[in-house]
């Protein structure tokens, strides 16, 4: 699809591959061992202008975990000025108190994962002792401080309380709340290669990824479909061109057509929970769910 007829809005932008949790399903392999790449400040800066001159409205900085970017401030503040749109998805652990000014003064959005109600349980997949604790208690914060905060439940472990979770978010005053299922890529993968099928084919359609490296792909997900490097290639070129096209063929022969409906909001903003998906079926895909009953919802708790 040429570039014209499929204008990239929205990209990610994983400015880190360090993280103080090291999840079992994590699909970046981010850790406590990753670093910030090779992209500098300067590189960052000059690719959120590409995005901006070509038309984006919108950027969400991931990781790894965000915060953790010596300069996300200043890109954050950057950015603002620049006129794109800006959420930040982080694990909320690890939030200093300047970080939260930047936040209201960008107008940044706030999206995290939520792996549980119990302590020991979302503690268990983040591999991080305390996690649970921060991560609730600066969601409240958010909220209380007026910054808008989505929530995403990935189903990781049996038992994990799932459901839960989604209620406890939802009496919290989170107002948006996705779920997914765990996806095989990085460490969830188990050493499996990366397989098209195991996406949810919305990918390249009015996004992009941008990682630490400056690779470009199709979405956070699809890292191993190489779509450029804006290091050595402008993003205006990146988009629409040839081996793009490609990786959209490839994903359209696995997908076919009809996969850019949906996306799980568990990783894209710029698109509201598609219903069911939710945790309680365990999966986020449409054609799945076409075989469940339809009153399936998220709601408070009784």
């Amino acid at each position: 699809m040429s570039a014209a007829l499929n204008r990239l809005k929205f990209a990610w932008l994983e400015v880190t591959g360090l993280c103080n949790e090291f999840c079992d399903h994590c699909y970046a392999d981010s850790s406590p061992t990753g670093t910030h790449g090779t992209m500098t400040t300067q590189d960052w800066t000059g690719t959120i202008d590409q995005l901006a001159e070509i038309g984006a409205e919108d950027v969400s900085f991931i990781g790894g975990e965000p915060t953790l970017h010596p300069h996300l401030r200043e890109l954050i503040t950057y950015t603002h000025a620049a006129g794109l749109g800006i959420e930040v998805f982080s694990n909320l652990t690890h939030i200093r108190e300047p970080l939260w000014e930047t936040f209201k003064t960008c107008g940044v959005k706030l999206a995290t994962s939520y792996y549980s109600d119990s302590a020991a349980d979302h503690d268990t997949v983040t591999r991080l002792r305390g996690s649970h604790k921060k991560t609730r208690a600066n969601i409240a914060k958010a909220l209380s401080l007026g910054i808008p905060l989505r929530g995403g439940v990935v189903a990781v472990n049996q038992g994990q309380r799932v459901k839960e979770a989604a209620q406890d978010l939802v009496a919290l005053g989170v107002e948006t709340v996705g779920g997914d299922r765990t996806r095989a890529f990085g460490r969830a993968s188990r050493g499996a290669a990366p397989m098209i099928a195991d996406l949810c084919g919305h990918c390249a359609h009015e996004k992009c990824a941008i990682g630490p490296t400056g690779d470009v792909w199709p979405c956070v997900l699809g890292r191993f479909l190489a779509l450029g490097n804006v290091l050595r290639t402008p993003l205006a070129d990146i988009w629409g061109g040839a081996q793009m096209e490609q990786v959209a063929d490839e994903i359209t022969a696995v997908h076919g057509d009809g996969a850019q409906s949906c996306t799980p909001p568990q990783f894209l903003p710029m698109c509201g929970p598609c219903q069911p998906c939710v945790p309680t079926l365990g999966f986020c895909d449409p054609r799945e769910a076409e075989a469940v009953a339809q009153t399936a919802t998220i709601g408070t708790p009784a």
